[in-house]
This record gives C-alpha cells, sequence and structure tokens, in this order.
C-alpha cells in the first residue's frame, strides 16, 4: 500500500496485479509505504478505512483510493504459478505436481480448502463495511498504462515499471467447461474487471 498525501491518493495493493512493480515505481513519492510484512503491505480496504485512513485525517479533501485488477482465470493462473516455485515444494501452499484443472476444482470448492488453494476475491478485497466497492478508481492490470499516466499526471513526473515478483512458468491448461464454471463461481470479480474503467469516466 502507498500513501501521497499532497496529491491524496492511496493505491492499495492487491494481490497479483502488478503492485510490487508500481511500489518500486513509486514508493520515493509516497508518504506512506507499506511493504512488509505481507498482510500489511496487502491490506484490504476496509483495513485501510479502520487503521490507516485516520492517520492522515487532516479534515482536507478525501482521499481517491486506487486499485489494480486482473481477470480472475489470469490471476488464479498467476497464482498457481506462484505457489509452484522451488522454495514452497513440500509445504502445503504448495502446488507443485498439482495440475491446474485440479488446482481450480480445489478454489471453487465449498467449505474449508487446502491451503494452496486459499485465495480470496478481488471483489471483497475492495468492498467496504457494507458490502460495496469502495475503491474510486479501478484499472484493469492489461490497462496498466492508464494508471501509469493518471499517476503520472498527479505526481508531476514520468512513471515507468519495471516488472518484478513475476511468477515462474508452469502449463496452466483449462477446458471450456471448466472455465465457464470458474468464472460462475467468481462472478463478482467478472464483474469487477468488466466495470473497470480507471479514470475514464471521472
Amino acid at each position: 500500500m502507498l500513501v501521497f498525501a499532497r496529491p491524496r491518493l492511496v493505491l492499495l495493493s492487491v494481490p497479483k496485479t502488478g503492485t510490487t512493480a508500481l511500489e518500486a515505481a513509486l514508493s520515493d513519492d509516497a508518504d506512506l509505504v507499506l511493504r512488509n510484512p505481507p498482510h500489511l503491505k496487502h491490506l484490504p480496504l476496509k483495513g485501510y478505512q479502520n487503521r490507516i485512513a485516520p492517520l492522515f485525517n487532516d479534515n482536507g479533501a478525501p482521499f481517491r483510493v486506487i486499485a489494480v485488477v486482473r481477470d480472475p482465470v489470469d490471476r488464479l493462473r498467476s497464482w498457481y504459478r506462484y505457489r509452484n516455485r522451488d522454495d514452497l515444494v513440500g509445504r502445503p501452499a504448495s502446488t507443485r505436481g498439482l495440475s491446474f484443472h485440479d488446482f481450480v476444482a480445489e478454489v471453487m470448492k465449498p467449505g474449508d480448502r487446502a491451503p494452496y488453494a486459499r485465495i480470496g476475491t478481488q471483489a471483497d478485497f475492495l468492498a467496504d463495511k457494507d458490502g460495496r466497492l469502495g475503491a474510486d478508481l479501478v484499472y484493469r492490470y492489461e490497462n496498466m498504462g492508464d494508471l501509469t499516466r493518471y499517476l503520472a499526471d498527479q505526481l508531476g513526473r514520468t512513471v515507468d515499471l519495471d516488472w518484478l515478483n513475476a511468477s515462474p512458468d508452469a502449463d496452466t491448461p483449462l477446458s471450456a467447461a471448466a472455465e465457464a464454471a470458474l468464472r460462475d463461481h467468481l462472478a463478482e470479480d467478472c464483474a469487477l474487471h468488466a466495470g473497470a474503467t480507471g479514470h475514464a469516466d471521472r
């Protein structure tokens, strides 16, 4: 999470949406940088509202909350590859030796899931206390250029990204039927991604 006091912006770190690259490019401009431990870096919207926003309450203009969201199937592919890395082998969170199809099936399973499949949704991450979308500007991961141009305008400098924390390669085939079931399971995330227009209508 990055907080910029003068332009009054907050950039939430939705997991697996390029936030490490954004953090590296923007941390020198930020007035508050939460990068470790992970549960603070990836503090969801309600956590920001309850724990961080009061620290910047100076009765000035409200902060604009910014987030990036990713196509939910593509995001799960990234999670699967990330948890396939060498340093997780033999641990409960590892996907090594597991097909992507079986990983998806576990993600969709009702009730308690295996540690490797405990992945929160983007809709929950960005929901306020009433369950509504609480971010002001939501950008698609594939349109990151729109966000960097907006931030460049707000910060008065160019913003260039070096992609970091890339997941290792792994095959992620998925049948059409399984993908349809997954998109139905993640319908809220699909709608959130489809409706993410950044600052285009602001």
